[in-house]
Protein backbone atom coordinates (compact mmCIF):
# COMPACT_ATOMS: atom_id res chain seq x y z
CA UNK A 1 0.00 0.00 0.00
CA UNK A 2 1.23 3.41 -0.88
CA UNK A 3 1.87 5.70 1.67
CA UNK A 4 -1.06 8.48 1.64
CA UNK A 5 -0.46 12.26 0.53
CA UNK A 6 -4.29 13.11 0.82
CA UNK A 7 -4.55 13.59 4.26
CA UNK A 8 -3.78 17.15 4.68
CA UNK A 9 -5.55 20.23 3.65
CA UNK A 10 -4.07 23.53 4.99
CA UNK A 11 -1.07 23.16 6.51
CA UNK A 12 0.69 25.85 8.43
CA UNK A 13 1.11 29.52 8.10
CA UNK A 14 -1.65 30.59 10.78
CA UNK A 15 -1.14 32.26 13.96
CA UNK A 16 -0.56 30.01 17.01
CA UNK A 17 -3.49 30.96 19.49
CA UNK A 18 -3.45 28.13 21.89
CA UNK A 19 -6.73 25.95 22.88
CA UNK A 20 -7.74 29.25 23.64
CA UNK A 21 -11.45 29.12 25.27
CA UNK A 22 -14.50 31.65 23.76
CA UNK A 23 -18.35 31.94 24.88
CA UNK A 24 -20.64 30.56 22.22
CA UNK A 25 -24.26 30.26 22.95
CA UNK A 26 -23.84 29.59 26.19
CA UNK A 27 -21.00 26.65 25.70
CA UNK A 28 -17.14 26.57 26.27
CA UNK A 29 -15.56 26.33 22.83
CA UNK A 30 -11.93 26.06 22.52
CA UNK A 31 -10.41 26.84 19.60
CA UNK A 32 -7.43 24.29 17.79
CA UNK A 33 -4.90 25.64 15.25
CA UNK A 34 -1.80 24.42 13.30
CA UNK A 35 0.93 24.89 15.61
CA UNK A 36 -1.48 23.99 19.00
CA UNK A 37 -2.38 20.64 20.05
CA UNK A 38 -5.57 18.91 19.91
CA UNK A 39 -4.37 16.98 22.90
CA UNK A 40 -4.16 19.91 25.19
CA UNK A 41 -7.56 21.21 24.00
CA UNK A 42 -8.81 18.01 25.54
CA UNK A 43 -7.19 18.17 28.86
CA UNK A 44 -8.41 21.84 29.08
CA UNK A 45 -12.16 20.66 29.08
CA UNK A 46 -13.45 21.26 32.63
CA UNK A 47 -17.43 20.27 31.83
CA UNK A 48 -19.99 18.35 30.44
CA UNK A 49 -20.85 20.04 26.99
CA UNK A 50 -17.84 21.69 25.66
CA UNK A 51 -16.95 21.72 21.75
CA UNK A 52 -13.28 21.50 20.54
CA UNK A 53 -13.18 23.29 17.25
CA UNK A 54 -10.72 21.92 14.94
CA UNK A 55 -9.23 24.55 12.35
CA UNK A 56 -7.88 23.38 8.73
CA UNK A 57 -4.33 21.78 9.30
CA UNK A 58 -2.68 18.67 10.21
CA UNK A 59 -2.00 17.80 13.71
CA UNK A 60 0.65 15.03 14.01
CA UNK A 61 -0.49 13.49 17.42
CA UNK A 62 -2.22 10.66 19.88
CA UNK A 63 -5.10 11.90 21.20
CA UNK A 64 -6.64 10.52 24.23
CA UNK A 65 -10.67 11.78 25.55
CA UNK A 66 -10.80 9.92 29.22
CA UNK A 67 -14.12 8.77 30.61
CA UNK A 68 -14.41 12.23 32.47
CA UNK A 69 -14.58 14.16 29.33
CA UNK A 70 -18.38 13.11 28.50
CA UNK A 71 -20.42 14.80 26.36
CA UNK A 72 -17.73 16.44 24.60
CA UNK A 73 -18.14 17.62 21.01
CA UNK A 74 -14.45 17.22 18.62
CA UNK A 75 -15.34 18.78 15.03
CA UNK A 76 -13.43 20.31 12.20
CA UNK A 77 -13.91 23.88 11.43
CA UNK A 78 -15.39 23.79 7.75
CA UNK A 79 -18.05 21.48 5.92
CA UNK A 80 -14.99 19.33 4.30
CA UNK A 81 -13.54 17.01 6.55
CA UNK A 82 -10.03 16.37 5.02
CA UNK A 83 -9.11 20.02 5.82
CA UNK A 84 -8.74 19.09 9.40
CA UNK A 85 -6.59 15.75 10.50
CA UNK A 86 -5.67 14.49 13.21
CA UNK A 87 -2.47 11.51 12.18
CA UNK A 88 -0.01 9.43 14.11
CA UNK A 89 1.96 6.38 13.14
CA UNK A 90 2.35 3.30 15.08
CA UNK A 91 1.50 -0.40 15.54
CA UNK A 92 0.53 -2.94 17.25
CA UNK A 93 4.47 -4.03 17.28
CA UNK A 94 5.76 -0.79 17.59
CA UNK A 95 8.38 -0.51 20.78
CA UNK A 96 7.51 1.72 23.38
CA UNK A 97 10.69 4.38 23.77
CA UNK A 98 10.93 2.96 27.60
CA UNK A 99 11.28 -0.16 26.76
CA UNK A 100 8.33 -1.73 28.38
CA UNK A 101 7.04 -3.46 25.54
CA UNK A 102 5.38 -2.64 22.15
CA UNK A 103 1.94 -0.69 22.32
CA UNK A 104 -0.51 -3.44 21.31
CA UNK A 105 -3.61 -3.29 18.90
CA UNK A 106 -5.55 -0.74 21.25
CA UNK A 107 -2.57 1.11 22.10
CA UNK A 108 -1.36 1.65 18.54
CA UNK A 109 -4.63 4.34 18.00
CA UNK A 110 -4.11 7.47 16.69
CA UNK A 111 -7.54 8.54 18.81
CA UNK A 112 -8.90 6.85 22.27
CA UNK A 113 -12.01 7.89 23.81
CA UNK A 114 -13.57 6.45 26.63
CA UNK A 115 -16.27 9.20 27.00
CA UNK A 116 -19.78 8.70 27.15
CA UNK A 117 -21.86 11.51 24.97
CA UNK A 118 -19.05 11.66 22.99
CA UNK A 119 -19.60 13.84 19.24
CA UNK A 120 -17.09 13.71 16.42
CA UNK A 121 -17.57 15.51 13.47
CA UNK A 122 -16.13 16.87 10.09
CA UNK A 123 -12.50 15.15 10.61
CA UNK A 124 -10.06 12.75 9.31
CA UNK A 125 -8.46 10.54 12.02
CA UNK A 126 -5.73 8.41 10.31
CA UNK A 127 -2.96 6.38 11.30
CA UNK A 128 -0.22 5.87 8.68
CA UNK A 129 1.69 3.50 9.50
CA UNK A 130 2.73 1.19 6.67
CA UNK A 131 3.52 -2.36 6.74
CA UNK A 132 6.50 -1.96 3.88
CA UNK A 133 7.77 0.48 5.96
CA UNK A 134 8.52 -1.85 9.30
CA UNK A 135 9.28 -5.30 7.59
CA UNK A 136 10.48 -6.03 11.21
CA UNK A 137 7.25 -5.54 12.95
CA UNK A 138 4.90 -9.04 12.85
CA UNK A 139 1.93 -6.90 15.03
CA UNK A 140 1.17 -4.63 12.10
CA UNK A 141 -2.26 -4.02 13.28
CA UNK A 142 -2.83 0.38 13.16
CA UNK A 143 -5.65 1.33 14.77
CA UNK A 144 -7.09 5.01 13.95
CA UNK A 145 -9.62 5.51 16.14
CA UNK A 146 -10.47 3.10 19.48
CA UNK A 147 -14.20 4.06 20.73
CA UNK A 148 -15.46 3.13 23.76
CA UNK A 149 -18.40 4.69 25.60
CA UNK A 150 -22.19 4.52 25.50
CA UNK A 151 -23.48 7.24 23.08
CA UNK A 152 -20.94 8.05 20.77
CA UNK A 153 -21.44 9.70 17.64
CA UNK A 154 -19.21 10.37 14.51
CA UNK A 155 -20.32 12.07 11.67
CA UNK A 156 -18.72 12.69 8.12
CA UNK A 157 -16.07 11.59 9.63
CA UNK A 158 -12.84 10.15 7.32
CA UNK A 159 -11.01 7.18 8.94
CA UNK A 160 -7.98 5.60 7.19
CA UNK A 161 -5.38 3.22 8.37
CA UNK A 162 -4.88 -0.64 6.36
CA UNK A 163 -5.48 -3.05 9.27
CA UNK A 164 -8.21 -2.54 12.17
CA UNK A 165 -9.02 1.02 11.74
CA UNK A 166 -12.02 1.38 13.87
CA UNK A 167 -12.12 -0.30 16.89
CA UNK A 168 -15.93 -0.13 17.93
CA UNK A 169 -15.78 -1.81 21.28
CA UNK A 170 -17.30 -1.24 24.99
CA UNK A 171 -16.26 0.55 28.37
CA UNK A 172 -16.46 -3.70 29.17
CA UNK A 173 -17.09 -7.15 28.77
CA UNK A 174 -20.48 -6.53 30.15
CA UNK A 175 -21.60 -3.14 28.94
CA UNK A 176 -23.84 -2.95 25.22
CA UNK A 177 -22.29 0.99 24.59
CA UNK A 178 -23.88 2.44 21.40
CA UNK A 179 -22.10 4.09 18.64
CA UNK A 180 -23.03 5.70 15.57
CA UNK A 181 -21.56 5.96 12.27
CA UNK A 182 -23.23 8.50 10.01
CA UNK A 183 -22.28 9.50 6.04
CA UNK A 184 -18.29 8.25 7.31
CA UNK A 185 -15.85 7.17 5.07
CA UNK A 186 -13.84 4.22 6.16
CA UNK A 187 -10.62 2.66 4.65
CA UNK A 188 -8.61 -0.53 5.49
CA UNK A 189 -8.04 -4.11 4.53
CA UNK A 190 -7.75 -6.57 7.66
CA UNK A 191 -10.85 -6.89 9.60
CA UNK A 192 -10.98 -2.80 9.56
CA UNK A 193 -14.50 -2.31 11.38
CA UNK A 194 -14.29 -4.21 14.50
CA UNK A 195 -15.17 -4.89 18.28
CA UNK A 196 -18.14 -5.50 20.64
CA UNK A 197 -20.08 -2.33 20.65
CA UNK A 198 -23.55 -2.02 19.00
CA UNK A 199 -22.40 -0.04 16.36
CA UNK A 200 -25.06 1.39 13.56
CA UNK A 201 -23.86 2.79 10.51
CA UNK A 202 -25.63 4.61 8.10
CA UNK A 203 -24.58 5.67 4.25
CA UNK A 204 -21.16 5.17 5.09
CA UNK A 205 -18.64 4.31 2.36
CA UNK A 206 -16.27 1.65 3.08
CA UNK A 207 -13.17 1.62 1.00
CA UNK A 208 -10.76 -1.91 0.50
CA UNK A 209 -7.18 -1.27 -0.15
CA UNK A 210 -5.09 -3.05 -2.48
CA UNK A 211 -2.46 -5.21 -1.30
CA UNK A 212 0.46 -6.43 -2.44
CA UNK A 213 0.13 -9.85 -1.75
CA UNK A 214 -0.55 -13.41 -3.86
CA UNK A 215 -2.75 -15.12 -1.49
CA UNK A 216 -7.05 -14.76 -1.25
CA UNK A 217 -8.73 -13.05 0.79
CA UNK A 218 -6.74 -10.11 0.99
CA UNK A 219 -8.99 -9.26 4.03
CA UNK A 220 -12.43 -8.60 5.39
CA UNK A 221 -14.23 -5.45 6.42
CA UNK A 222 -15.59 -6.45 9.61
CA UNK A 223 -14.75 -8.72 12.54
CA UNK A 224 -17.56 -8.10 15.00
CA UNK A 225 -16.99 -9.54 18.75
CA UNK A 226 -20.65 -9.05 20.32
CA UNK A 227 -21.48 -10.47 23.35
CA UNK A 228 -23.60 -13.20 23.85
CA UNK A 229 -25.95 -11.67 25.91
CA UNK A 230 -26.02 -8.53 23.19
CA UNK A 231 -28.78 -8.85 21.19
CA UNK A 232 -27.52 -6.41 18.57
CA UNK A 233 -24.00 -6.08 17.25
CA UNK A 234 -23.32 -4.27 14.08
CA UNK A 235 -25.72 -2.48 11.61
CA UNK A 236 -24.80 -1.43 7.91
CA UNK A 237 -27.82 0.17 6.47
CA UNK A 238 -27.97 2.17 3.12
CA UNK A 239 -23.72 2.42 2.64
CA UNK A 240 -21.86 1.38 -0.34
CA UNK A 241 -18.33 -0.83 -0.36
CA UNK A 242 -15.89 -0.10 -2.64
CA UNK A 243 -12.69 -1.97 -3.36
CA UNK A 244 -9.29 -0.28 -4.79
CA UNK A 245 -8.48 -4.55 -5.14
CA UNK A 246 -9.64 -6.93 -7.91
CA UNK A 247 -13.18 -8.29 -7.85
CA UNK A 248 -13.81 -11.01 -5.46
CA UNK A 249 -10.49 -10.06 -3.30
CA UNK A 250 -12.52 -9.39 -0.11
CA UNK A 251 -14.82 -10.73 2.19
CA UNK A 252 -17.57 -9.09 3.96
CA UNK A 253 -16.67 -10.44 7.61
CA UNK A 254 -15.02 -12.73 9.73
CA UNK A 255 -16.16 -13.52 13.43
CA UNK A 256 -13.63 -12.46 15.93
CA UNK A 257 -14.20 -14.60 19.34
CA UNK A 258 -10.96 -12.95 21.35
CA UNK A 259 -9.49 -15.28 23.65
CA UNK A 260 -10.55 -13.46 26.56
CA UNK A 261 -14.19 -13.63 25.84
CA UNK A 262 -14.63 -16.95 23.94
CA UNK A 263 -18.55 -16.85 25.05
CA UNK A 264 -18.50 -13.79 22.42
CA UNK A 265 -21.43 -14.57 19.41
CA UNK A 266 -20.15 -12.00 16.71
CA UNK A 267 -23.62 -10.18 15.05
CA UNK A 268 -23.69 -8.33 12.04
CA UNK A 269 -26.60 -7.52 9.75
CA UNK A 270 -26.08 -5.52 6.48
CA UNK A 271 -29.12 -3.86 4.73
CA UNK A 272 -29.94 -1.91 2.11
CA UNK A 273 -25.84 -1.72 0.89
CA UNK A 274 -24.29 -1.61 -2.11
CA UNK A 275 -21.32 -4.06 -2.08
CA UNK A 276 -19.00 -3.88 -5.06
CA UNK A 277 -17.36 -6.06 -7.46
CA UNK A 278 -14.69 -6.42 -4.63
CA UNK A 279 -16.58 -8.50 -2.14
CA UNK A 280 -16.33 -12.43 -2.79
CA UNK A 281 -19.99 -12.84 -3.88
CA UNK A 282 -19.95 -16.93 -3.90
CA UNK A 283 -18.54 -16.82 -0.35
CA UNK A 284 -18.46 -13.89 1.52
CA UNK A 285 -18.10 -14.88 4.99
CA UNK A 286 -15.06 -16.64 6.38
CA UNK A 287 -13.56 -18.10 9.71
CA UNK A 288 -10.82 -16.31 11.62
CA UNK A 289 -10.62 -19.74 13.65
CA UNK A 290 -11.73 -23.32 12.83
CA UNK A 291 -13.25 -23.53 16.25
CA UNK A 292 -15.64 -20.47 15.82
CA UNK A 293 -17.07 -20.86 12.17
CA UNK A 294 -18.82 -18.11 10.53
CA UNK A 295 -22.18 -20.23 9.94
CA UNK A 296 -22.90 -20.63 13.46
CA UNK A 297 -22.70 -16.21 13.93
CA UNK A 298 -25.23 -13.97 14.12
CA UNK A 299 -24.28 -12.80 10.28
CA UNK A 300 -27.28 -11.75 8.31
CA UNK A 301 -28.39 -9.96 5.42
CA UNK A 302 -31.39 -7.99 3.89
CA UNK A 303 -31.82 -6.28 -0.03
CA UNK A 304 -28.56 -5.70 -0.34
CA UNK A 305 -27.24 -4.66 -4.37
CA UNK A 306 -24.39 -4.47 -6.35
CA UNK A 307 -22.00 -7.37 -7.88
CA UNK A 308 -21.04 -8.13 -4.78
CA UNK A 309 -23.90 -8.62 -3.60
CA UNK A 310 -25.69 -11.45 -5.98
CA UNK A 311 -26.35 -14.71 -4.25
CA UNK A 312 -25.53 -17.62 -5.98
CA UNK A 313 -24.78 -19.78 -3.05
CA UNK A 314 -28.03 -19.49 -1.48
CA UNK A 315 -26.13 -21.24 2.33
CA UNK A 316 -23.29 -18.89 2.17
CA UNK A 317 -25.52 -15.55 2.14
CA UNK A 318 -27.91 -16.28 5.01
CA UNK A 319 -30.83 -13.48 4.58
CA UNK A 320 -33.27 -11.28 6.69
CA UNK A 321 -37.27 -12.28 6.48
CA UNK A 322 -39.37 -9.15 6.23
CA UNK A 323 -40.56 -10.09 9.51
CA UNK A 324 -37.06 -10.02 11.08
CA UNK A 325 -35.78 -7.30 9.96
CA UNK A 326 -37.83 -5.05 11.84
CA UNK A 327 -35.88 -5.92 14.57
CA UNK A 328 -32.40 -5.04 12.79
CA UNK A 329 -33.08 -0.94 12.32
CA UNK A 330 -31.62 2.20 13.87
CA UNK A 331 -34.52 2.53 16.46
CA UNK A 332 -34.12 -0.81 17.76
CA UNK A 333 -30.35 -0.67 17.75
CA UNK A 334 -29.93 2.98 20.02
CA UNK A 335 -33.20 2.93 21.95
CA UNK A 336 -33.70 5.29 23.84
CA UNK A 337 -30.91 7.10 22.12
CA UNK A 338 -32.21 9.45 19.40
CA UNK A 339 -28.91 11.71 18.18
Amino acid sequence: MRRRTLLAGAVGGLTTLGATPAAAHGRRVLHVRPGDSVQAAVDAVDGPGQTIVVHPGTYREVIDIPAGKGELTLRGATRDPRDAVIVFDRANGTPKPDGSGTYGTAGSATLTSAAPGLTVRGLTIANDWLRADHPEITGTQAVAAYVTGDRSSFARVRLLAHQDTLLADTTDLAAFDRHLYSDCYIEGDVDFVFGRATAVFERCHFHTLDRDVAFRPEGMVFAPSTARANPHGFLAAGCRVTSGAEDAAYKIARPWVPSYETTAWPSLVVRGTELGPGIDAVAPYTDMRAAYPWQSMRFREYRNTGPGAAITVPENRPQLTDTEAERHTRAAYLGDWCP
